[in-house]
């Protein structure tokens, strides 16, 4: 037995007592894993628990060629422990309402920890629901950890969904009325929970205070409200029956607390390196990128991978609906819309974009371009303030005709202010989710003659082969016009021996394993400051640190 797998079992008496119980069931033995790999979504079966954190473990069983299913492993309360906890619960709300409210969650949670002590008390030998005058309550030595936790849960947590939240490899979260809550798996795809809401006022009560957390009130009257919880996954809700006919629903999109980085893209095949190296250059010279792509495909995670192209002392300034946008850079302005209170107070998008141009930034960067703020974002780039965002649509033609359309409508003439588009899809291969820049394509210029956007594929996505092809050798405008000027080269075709340079460290990034944000940060930060060699010398000491774990 794994020695990770028993001290699991040893901290953790309900993991043990679950296995036990699926073995007398059905005499299935579920394998331990650590940690998962993309490459399990190639397995015929799967029958296997991972920990997401302490006591929170995940059973995944999926047949072969049947619906997978994800159990939630927790301390159960067992019987009489449900209304003991409410009890509980209710004793420390109205103790919590006679004092001060902390001023963050350490001192939030420390107030609770504080809170549980008094309420709670314990008696060898001892169980009742018997309730002390004094406002204690009597709980067994051995449920005190289960109490503790479904406290947290409930009070300062998520609830029914904070298993869900927490798991790394949960990319969505669905809930439609009462049904059972589904999830969107990194890994394996749509899975369907063992989690629901009991009754429909449960439900229509975690919905209200779910849209709370987020500073918005999802009623009767505004039934549909987006938002970002505290934590930073971004939810939709749907309240009005009126509208989901069988009931509140929700969607919740999980975001890694670690930021993925541009090895990990690139290890994913999304990227190859030299799109990678490509791109490199483009933000490093004040190019203009629009990430593109259908919903799910994985634009804004691709956007953040590549912000520490960017140079390090730039002034970068984003805007947003929902945080998203992940900066490593020093110098950053977030900026984020305000949606409620009165109109005239209200802060929109385009409002966000329009300020961030007065204040002299290097580079804006705007969470999703989808009405006017596309327009503003078009007079940035004239005047010299170049622009990262991302924006939904399939193809290049698409794009162009969302972009000179209602509600954006930049003049069709005025697109060739943009340089790159970079186009990505979300693929379902075998039962495993794969996303693939499917294209990179350059804005050349407005055709009077055509009345039209000239523009030119660089890279290209074979599907078959899973392989990316770049088809602008000597022939790239960006590189040659736009980039190898700034370079000083005389010989403009040069600039394709850096594109080979950068793809070559960028390949020994990928090859050294170097994944977590803060050194990947690290040695784009040196180049910042040093040049390649620099950079070199960065990724040779991350490369050598002993004890180095990713």
């Amino acid at each position: 037995m794994p020695s990770k797998f028993q001290e699991a079992l040893e901290n953790n008496p309900h993991l043990r007592d679950y296995l036990r119980s699926i073995r007398e069931e059905s005499g299935d033995r579920p394998e331990f894993r650590e940690s998962l790999s993309r490459d399990m979504a190639t397995m015929d079966q799967v029958d296997m628990i991972y920990p997401v954190t302490d006591p929170i473990f995940v059973h995944l069983k999926i047949p072969t060629e049947e619906k997978g299913r994800y159990f939630t492993i927790e301390p159960p309360l067992k019987s009489g422990l449900k209304e003991k906890l409410e009890d509980i619960r209710k004793r420390i709300l109205l103790k919590a309402s006679r004092t001060k409210t902390p001023e963050d969650d350490q001192g939030f949670e420390d107030k609770l920890d504080g809170l549980i002590e008094d309420v709670i008390t314990t008696q060898d030998g001892f169980s009742s629901i018997f309730s002390f005058g004094d406002g204690q309550v009597r709980v067994d030595e051995e449920h005190i950890d289960t109490i503790r936790y479904h406290l947290k849960k409930e009070i300062m947590g998520y609830g029914i969904l904070e298993p869900l939240l927490y798991d790394p490899y949960v990319e969505d979260i669905h809930g439609v009325a009462l049904n059972n809550l589904s999830v969107l798996h990194e890994v394996f795809g749509l899975l369907e929970t063992d989690l629901n809401f009991e009754n429909k006022e449960g439900l229509e009560k975690y919905v209200r205070s779910m849209s709370n957390r987020m500073g918005k009130n999802v009623t009767e009257s505004n039934p549909i409200t987006d938002g970002a919880l505290p934590m930073g996954s971004r939810v939709n809700i749907i309240y009005s029956k009126d509208v989901s006919k069988e009931g509140p629903s929700f969607t919740i999109r999980n975001f890694s607390e670690e930021p993925i980085t541009i090895p990990q893209i690139v290890d994913w095949n999304t990227l190859s390196p030299k799109m990678a190296a490509y791109l490199w250059l483009c933000l490093e010279f004040d190019m203009s990128i629009i990430v593109s792509g259908v919903t799910a495909s994985g634009k804004t995670t691709t956007m953040n991978a590549l912000l520490p192209f960017i140079g390090y002392d730039q002034k970068i300034y984003s805007a947003e609906d929902t945080p998203e946008v992940n900066v490593p850079q020093p110098t950053w302005q977030r900026l984020v819309t305000r949606e409620t209170g009165p109109e005239d107070s209200r802060v929109e998008l385009f409002d966000l974009v329009k300020t961030a141009l007065r204040s002299r930034p290097d580079y804006i960067v705007i969470g999703e371009v989808r009405g006017r703020e596309g327009s503003a974002a078009f007079q940035a780039i004239q005047t010299g303030h170049p622009v990262v965002s991302t924006f939904h649509a399939s193809s290049v033609d698409k794009l162009i005709q969302r972009f000179t359309s209602d509600p954006i409508n930049v003049p069709i003439r005025f697109m060739d202010n943009l340089n790159i588009c970079l186009f990505q899809q979300i693929i379902y291969h075998e039962g495993q989710i794969l996303r693939r820049c499917s294209s990179i394509v350059e804005i050349l210029g407005y055709s009077r003659e055509r009345e039209g956007v000239q523009t030119r594929r660089i890279f290209t996505w074979d599907p078959v082969s899973d392989e990316h092809n770049f088809i602008g050798m000597n022939n790239s405008y960006v590189l040659e016009n736009l980039i190898a000027p700034k370079l000083r080269f005389e010989d403009r075709k040069k600039i394709y021996d850096e594109l080979e340079a950068r793809t070559e460290i960028l390949s020994k990034i990928v090859e050294a394993g170097i994944t977590k944000h803060e050194k990947v940060a690290e040695i784009f930060k040196s180049y910042s400051y040093g040049g390649i060699k620099n950079m070199r010398r960065k990724l040779s000491e991350i490369r050598d640190e002993r004890g180095y774990e990713q």
